[in-house]
């Protein structure tokens, strides 16, 4: 191979390699190493779930991030929710009446704090319109097929989780 065929290769190979700025996998803040996830508020009636969120969102950071759990002021940053809605809606019914088909929405609001600075990283709030919910799952269930309540919650939770944890991604 000829100098020249050989510089031309290595500057292919370093522009290659640069990539325009883009990252591969999930984009965490680097500088972030420990993040405190306490147990999330809930303004429902429906009890529990705040229990089962905040384990979903733990289990999420865990799973998806480079961030470790750690407990209250020793952390880098705080991550806090409040669960301020839930509803179970009628979708369709049989002749009798009888709901054939339901659905579950959850609705949080998140905030994402540094510890260190006091400075506000990330918030999600629910909006008063019901129209456009930013931050909301929901997940149909159907009980003449042997699908419960408990499984379309289960469903709602983790994509819940999902939504919340891409909230602690960088902006592009």
């Amino acid at each position: 191979m000829s100098p020249k065929h050989f510089l031309a290769s290595l500057v292919v190979v370093a522009i290659s390699l640069s990539g325009c700025g883009y990252t591969v996998g999930n984009n965490f803040p680097r500088d972030i190493k420990t993040v405190s996830v306490p147990i999330f508020e809930n303004q429902t009636n429906r009890r529990g779930i705040e229990f089962q969120l905040t384990e979903a969102v733990q289990k999420e950071i865990t799973k998806r991030s480079h961030f470790k759990l750690a407990r209250g002021m020793d952390a880098d940053t705080r991550l806090t929710g409040k669960i301020v809605g839930f509803r179970k809606d009628v979708l369709g019914e049989n002749a009798f009446d009888d709901p054939r088909e339901l659905q579950v929405t959850l609705m949080v609001k998140v905030t994402w704090e540094d510890l260190r600075t006091g400075k506000l990283l990330a918030e999600q709030e629910t909006p008063l319109s019901p129209d456009s919910i930013p931050l909301a799952a929901q997940s149909e269930f159907s009980p003449e097929t042997g699908q419960s309540l408990a499984t379309a919650m289960d469903t709602a939770l983790q994509s819940m989780a999902r939504k919340i944890v891409n909230l602690m991604e960088t902006p592009w």
